[in-house]
């Protein structure tokens, strides 16, 4: 690992005319970093109340085996500003993106965290980190990407929570024996997903940034249960990687990373300048926290950012010594976090049984109710959809789930897995099931590896012990072709993977005993100009022609022919090229051949059916959409459980934010049936599924453990049974089918009479 250079010789000046003013360009040198290797993506920092205590830089880790947080003294190691930062605390919780800092919860301080295996929020005092509480939320289920914190001139504080469209106000305060108690405010819609926050306390303003985007966002904060008006504050030149805010007496002011630069305005709107990080090869910040406090080594306080370079990826920190000077932002180091002087009436009162905000007109008071409270004084709960049938409610939009069921308010059919693969490879996306001509007891569970590390094609019986591991460039989707015709006379099986390591179109033979093996032609050159993601396959049943589908990020769709040479080599023509879904970026497909259909998904938004046939006219038909109620983000996986007739069957989605799977109608309008997660084995060697990706089901007999075929799913983080720790490398669960489509709660839909178990991929 290369440390960066001091910062006295990186620091440099030059002038530019923006808006007819004149605004500086700055180098900012990494003045240190932590060490080794951490999954970094968000930090913040904590400002001590007294000077006794240390000024520390807390991080999260997403890695599946080290997740959790980590805690380094600011001011400690060497004196060498090139010297890495030493930890104070290493925690493993779970695989965790986001921490935050509350100061001054009823007089005292917290770190929070919500690790993505639990979505449960955890509570640590600060300087001590010892653990205070969990808080268990159903609002709170899902995969976030930013959290940030507000205090409100009325004394209260606040956690907002950002995610897949969607963002959460809670209120967080003290009980009477000292328990911290979360309230959801509100729930709203985001325009898109945000990966970054920033909170303006002068201005009161929160500051927001997009996954993938140029636009910086902002709305008002306000004690009200009113959801925010979301509007841009400017546009930046490159897609934006964080923002934050530094505080002055009087003025706050804006810091808006793009990958290796950071632009600084005044707010409202004036651009004072541009900071270049330096010190690494191709740098990229990214998760932004500023801690304004003068430190023994840091005087004027530092910038702090999750960080990935060449060889490097953690997080780091800049001096801000001589950079605010320059850039014309007065300094206060002396800035404290906590709650200035309250100003005005706080409007949690008694009147509103503490659970609304006491608005008041000339003639009238009225209580403006919190989530799930009701009534003239919010002293009356109710939940969503009456728990969706299935539990109690037993306060504020908190439920009480009947066995079986559980989720977000007792909307997810808890299912439980028979088998795992054994673990293989850290970054698994999605799995395929080849039937065996043989026996049926003899399929294979074929998966993916899309990770530098391991990357490849694994192949597992049944029961998920692993009997291959084959080597490709980085495969992300993989589907089974059956019985193409070789120009040799040959009848074969393939399976098809689109390969991001290289952009190519990766094809493997698997042999009839179930193993994967090289085929002249089989690594064919893809058109893509973006990164390749997801594929499919289809054959045609009006020309009988067989044809692969990849995708890229950007969403464009190629479809490809897929012929053979004369001497025996496959070979691919590019046929047609379309956008999938509304420009969002896409990945998971699957075909439904009987009826002539793809079947994609968009990540951040819906899932759509399109003209499989490569003369098809590119207009999509929307199934499902993000917000409909039902559907929620990432939209991921999609596989297709066939029926006896081409009206019958279901097709069943992965929902990556919430862990869980969406079963809808095979035959148009396309009619949603109900949401099921994976929960832990009862014996609980098993663990639940987390993030999950993608999903393979057949509907076919495979056999005495799988008479009405089977479901396979991948689970991001492997937990391992009795140690509470988690497998570096990822799994997949395995469970009869019937445990879901014949679970006992859904007996009176007969959704098994609807799968043919025997169904043959070969007729």
């Amino acid at each position: 690992m290369r440390f960066p250079k001091p910062l006295s010789v990186a620091l440099c000046l030059f002038h530019v005319a923006v808006h007819g003013a004149v605004a500086a360009v700055l180098q900012l040198n990494i003045s240190a970093v932590t060490p080794g290797t951490i999954e970094s993506d968000w930090t913040t920092t904590y400002h001590p109340k007294h000077k006794r205590s240390p000024s520390l830089l807390i991080t999260n880790d997403g890695g599946a085996s080290t997740g959790g947080y980590h805690v380094f003294d600011i001011d400690n190691g060497e004196s060498s500003s090139s010297s890495p930062l030493e930890a104070v605390r290493d925690q493993f919780t779970g695989r965790t993106k986001l921490v935050s800092t509350m100061y001054d919860v009823d007089g005292k301080d917290y770190l929070v965290s919500i690790p993505q295996t639990t979505s449960i929020f955890s509570f640590y005092g600060l300087p001590s980190l010892k653990k205070k509480q969990d808080v268990q939320l159903d609002s709170a289920l899902g995969d976030w990407s930013a959290l940030c914190p507000w205090s409100s001139d009325t004394g209260n504080n606040y956690l907002f929570l950002f995610g897949k469209r969607e963002g959460v106000q809670y209120l967080v305060r003290q009980k009477k024996y000292g328990e911290v108690e979360m309230m959801e405010i509100q729930t709203f819609e985001l325009p898109f997903e945000f990966s970054g926050c920033a909170t303006s306390q002068t201005h009161s303003k929160m500051f927001l940034t997009p996954d993938d985007g140029k636009e910086v966002y902002w709305f008002d904060l306000a004690e009200s249960t009113q959801a925010p008006e979301i509007t841009v504050f400017g546009e930046v030149d490159d897609d934006l990687t964080g923002v934050t805010i530094y505080s002055s007496k009087k003025q706050d002011y804006v810091f808006a990373a793009q990958t290796d630069v950071i632009e600084v305005y005044e707010i409202p709107r004036k651009h004072v300048g541009t900071l270049q990080v330096t010190g690494l090869e191709e740098i990229e910040v990214q998760g932004l926290h500023m801690h304004q406090q003068a430190t023994s080594r840091y005087p004027q306080g530092v910038l702090a950012y999750a960080l990935e370079a060449d060889d490097f990826q953690g997080f780091g920190i800049s001096s801000l010594e001589g950079t605010l000077r320059e850039l014309g932002i007065p300094l206060d180091t002396k800035y404290d976090p906590r709650h200035k002087k309250s100003s005005g009436k706080n409007p949690i009162r008694k009147e509103c049984s503490y659970k609304g905000f006491l608005t008041k007109s000339q003639r009238s008071k009225t209580c403006d109710c919190f989530a799930g409270a009701a009534g003239l004084k919010c002293q009356e709960f109710t939940c969503p959809d009456g728990c969706s049938g299935h539990g109690t409610c037993v306060g504020p939009n908190t439920c009480q789930c009947d066995k079986g069921w559980g989720g977000r308010y007792c909307g997810f059919l808890l299912v439980e897995p028979e088998y795992e693969t054994e673990a293989n490879g850290p970054d698994g996306d999605d799995p395929a099931i080849w039937i065996s001509p043989r026996d049926p007891e003899l399929s294979r569970i074929v998966t993916t590896t899309k990770s530098d590390a391991g990357a490849g094609l694994g192949v597992f019986d049944l029961t998920g012990k692993q009997l291959q591991m084959l080597p490709a460039s980085q495969p992300n989707n993989v589907d089974i072709i059956y019985g193409f015709d070789m120009s040799d006379n040959r009848t074969v099986d393939l399976a098809y993977a689109a390969c991001r390591g290289d952009n190519t179109l990766c094809i493997f033979e698997m042999t009839p005993d179930g193993r994967l093996k090289d085929i002249p032609g089989g690594i064919q050159p893809s058109d893509a100009e973006d990164e390749l993601y997801g594929s499919c396959v289809y054959r045609s049943r009006k020309t009988g022609k067989q044809y692969l589908f990849a995708n890229e990020k950007s969403a464009r769709y190629m479809q490809y022919e897929l012929t053979t040479t004369a001497n025996g080599s496959l070979s691919t023509t590019l046929v047609r090229e379309f956008t999938g879904g509304s420009g969002g970026q896409v990945e998971g497909c699957v075909t439904d051949e009987d009826n002539g259909w793809l079947i994609l998904g968009e990540e951040p938004s819906a899932l759509w059916r399109y003209d499989a046939e490569p003369d098809g006219d590119g207009e999509g038909y929307r199934i499902a959409y993000v917000g409909d109620g039902h559907l929620r983000g990432d939209v991921e996986g999609v596989t297709l459980v066939h029926g006896k007739t081409k009206d019958e069957g279901l097709i069943i989605v992965s929902c990556q934010g919430v862990s869980a799977y969406n079963v809808y109608r095979r035959a148009a309008p396309h009619k949603f049936v109900m949401t099921f997660t994976v929960m832990n084995s009862a014996a609980g060697n098993i663990d639940h599924v987390t993030n999950t990706d993608g999903l393979a089901a057949v509907g076919a007999a495979l056999g005495d453990e799988y008479p009405h075929g089977v479901l396979v799913v991948h689970d991001d983080t492997n937990e391992l049974h009795g140690d509470g720790g988690a497998d570096a490398n990822a799994s997949y669960k395995i469970i009869p089918l019937d445990r879901v489509l014949g679970a006992p709660a859904l007996a009176e839909l007969n959704l098994l009479d609807e799968v043919d178990e025997n169904w043959n991929p070969r007729n």
